[in-house]
C-alpha cells in the first residue's frame, strides 16, 4: 500500500507554535505544527484503518463523516439520551460547526493527499467534536489540553504531543502542576479506550451515549473535572 510517508519539518513546526503561543485563536496554527511533526502517524493510521471491517466499507462507499455531522436536522431527531443529540447540544452550546474544524485545516493540509489516505486524514479531524462529546473534556484551555494528550495516545501523532506539552506549560501558571496529571490521565485514558478513529460513528450516534461511552471503553475525566472545579483561572 503506497502511502508517501511525511517528512518532518520542526523550523516550520518552531514557527507555527510561536504564532500559536502569541495568538491562541489561530487554530489554523494548530494543524499546521500537526503537519510538520506527524511523521508516519497519518500513513501508519490509514494502513491500520484500512485493515478494519469499518475502514473498508468507508473507503469503499466513500462515505464523508462530515455530511452526517452537519444534518442537524436528523440529529435533532434522534432521541434525547443519544450521542448524536449530545454532540448537536455541544456543538450548539458552544457556536460551533464541523465546518470551523474544515475550515482551520484548509491551507493545505490534505491538498497533497489523494484517495483513501485522504478520506481517513478528513475523517480523523472531523471527529474531534465528538471526541469531546464522548470524553466530556470541555473546549476550555484545560479541556483542550487533555483532549489533545488524549488524541495523542489515539494517533501517536508528534505534532499534536507537542502542542499538548506547550499548553500544559502555559497553564501551569493558573493550575500549578497539576495540570501534567490532569494531562497524564487523559493520555492513560486515551490508550485504554477502544482506537476511535476505525469507530463507526454514522451508527453510534443513533446510540445511548453512556452505552457508546461503555463500548469504547471511555473512563469520566475525575481529574480534570477536580482541577477545573478547584483551581479555574481567575
Amino acid at each position: 500500500m503506497h502511502t508517501n510517508r511525511t517528512p518532518m519539518q520542526p523550523l516550520v513546526a518552531l514557527q507555527a507554535l510561536r504564532r500559536l503561543i502569541a495568538d491562541p485563536e489561530q487554530t489554523q496554527e494548530v494543524f499546521t505544527v500537526i503537519r510538520a511533526l506527524s511523521g508516519p502517524a497519518l500513513q501508519d493510521g490509514y494502513i491500520r484503518f484500512a485493515d478494519t471491517e469499518v475502514g473498508q466499507r468507508i473507503l469503499r462507499e466513500d462515505i464523508d463523516l462530515l455530511d452526517t455531522l452537519q444534518d442537524q436536522d436528523s440529529l435533532g431527531a434522534l432521541p434525547a439520551n443519544t450521542l448524536g443529540r449530545h454532540y448537536l447540544n455541544f456543538v450548539t452550546s458552544q457556536n460551533i460547526s464541523a465546518d470551523g474544524l474544515v475550515e482551520a485545516s484548509e491551507d493545505g493540509e490534505f491538498n497533497q493527499l489523494e484517495g483513501g489516505i485522504k478520506r481517513f486524514g478528513m475523517r480523523q479531524r472531523d471527529m474531534h467534536d465528538l471526541w469531546h462529546t464522548l470524553t466530556q473534556y470541555g473546549r476550555d484551555e484545560l479541556g483542550e489540553v487533555c483532549l489533545l494528550a488524549f488524541t495523542y495516545a489515539q494517533t501517536k501523532n508528534r505534532g499534536v504531543g507537542v502542542i499538548c506539552l506547550t499548553g500544559c506549560l502555559k497553564l501551569v501558571e493558573h493550575y500549578g502542576m497539576g495540570v501534567f496529571k490532569a494531562a497524564w490521565h487523559a493520555y492513560r485514558d486515551g490508550k485504554k479506550a477502544a482506537w476511535l478513529p476505525a469507530q463507526d460513528w454514522e451508527h453510534l450516534l443513533s446510540l445511548p451515549i453512556d452505552q457508546v461511552r461503555q463500548t469504547l471503553h471511555l473512563q469520566a475525566p475525575e481529574e480534570y473535572r477536580e482541577l477545573q472545579g478547584t483551581l479555574a483561572p481567575a
